[in-house]
């Protein structure tokens, strides 16, 4: 866990979400950090982290925005991929001088049939359009001209980062060491941070947990959406944490159970719902407000699969086995033979 609470400021570094490789900080680490800091208090969140999963940072960017406090932020090193995302949640953000911003397109990694790449299209067409229109809540551009910036994979000093809307300060204080992150994975990276990372050996190794510019690795057998044992554990989790700080569990239980019975059952009542099943579990999946589901399924464009393929990849998704978008593209002869042997899987990646 890389989320830390110190007198008033929230420190979050390395991976976005369990990448299993080094430091990582996910969702629920940072709901648990915020516990220990007044809703409505200032907080100024510290931020240096070369990216992960990109479901995992539109959960956490969503976590901060909902605060009732000012929320500020300060990128220390850099702010990659779904890092970027998280920092657009700053009323006021800094970086350090000598800090990097980049903000591209969620990438993934289809293995399958003609549906299950149309399936993947839609939802990274759903996914990217969601963070084009947080770039342009933040950067006052439109989000057909973030998601144009979001293409080409712009990496941002401060300066030129103020410059466009996306950072509003740059302070004097040297920029602390980069996250440790695989930046060789990315497709135009510096060559300096490239260099580092083979320097260093900043690699996500292919046989632990295949590299990916920002996807969660599962094993085969896996399900890539949240079974109901997971999300148990999850909940049997957040419980312990609340019964820790003297809070009534069952109450809590009670009032996490049903606040996501209603939130499930809003998104699947969607009129943009209807005949997308499997698109609407994997945006459910990633902790966004019904509003936001919805404006994604209106962007979004619908897959050109019949019902029967439809029927078929809903039924896929509810088995074991079933993979959803991922990985980054890769810069090398190495990761692009990692990749051939990937575990048939897919999950968003930013």
């Amino acid at each position: 866990m890389a989320a830390i609470v110190s007198e008033g400021e929230l420190t979050l570094s390395g991976d976005v979400g369990d990448m299993w490789f080094g430091d990582n900080f996910t969702y629920a680490d940072v709901v648990v950090a915020l516990g220990q800091i007044d809703d409505d208090a200032d907080l100024t969140v510290r931020l240096n982290s070369g990216g992960g999963i990109a479901t995992e940072g539109a959960a956490i960017h969503a976590l901060l925005a909902r605060r009732a406090g000012r929320t500020d932020v300060v990128i220390e090193g850099i702010a990659a991929s779904a890092a970027s995302l998280i920092a657009m949640v700053g009323e006021k953000v800094t970086m350090a001088e000598g800090s990097i911003m980049m903000i591209h397109d969620p990438s993934g990694v289809t293995f399958g049939t003609s549906a299950d790449h149309s399936k993947t299209v839609e939802a990274l067409e759903a996914l990217a359009t969601a963070y084009a229109r947080v770039y342009a809540a933040k950067s006052g551009m439109t989000a057909d001209e973030c998601r144009e910036i979001m293409k080409r994979e712009t990496w941002l000093t401060a300066e030129e980062a103020i410059e466009q809307g996306f950072a509003d300060a740059e302070v004097a204080d040297p920029a602390e060491a980069v996250a440790a992150f695989d930046y060789r994975l990315y497709s135009n990276a510096p060559k300096r941070l490239v260099a580092l990372a083979k320097k260093n050996g900043w690699a996500h190794e292919a046989s632990r947990h295949e590299a990916a510019t920002a996807a969660q690795p599962r094993t085969e057998k896996e399900n890539s959406m949240p079974t109901d044992k997971e999300r148990a554990d999850a909940l049997a989790a957040e419980l312990a944490e609340l019964k820790a700080k003297q809070v009534d569990p069952a109450k809590a239980a009670q009032e996490a159970v049903a606040a996501d019975r209603e939130r499930r059952n809003s998104i699947m009542a969607l009129e943009e719902a209807k005949g997308r099943e499997a698109l609407v579990e994997v945006l459910f999946a990633t902790s966004m407000t019904v509003d936001e589901v919805k404006a994604a399924l209106a962007a979004a464009p619908k897959a050109s699969a019949g019902d029967a393929a439809a029927d078929y990849e809903a039924g896929r998704l509810a088995s074991a086995g079933q993979a959803q978008p991922g990985a980054g593209k890769p810069a090398t002869a190495n990761g692009r033979a990692a990749w051939a042997e990937f575990r048939k899987k897919k999950n968003p990646a930013g």
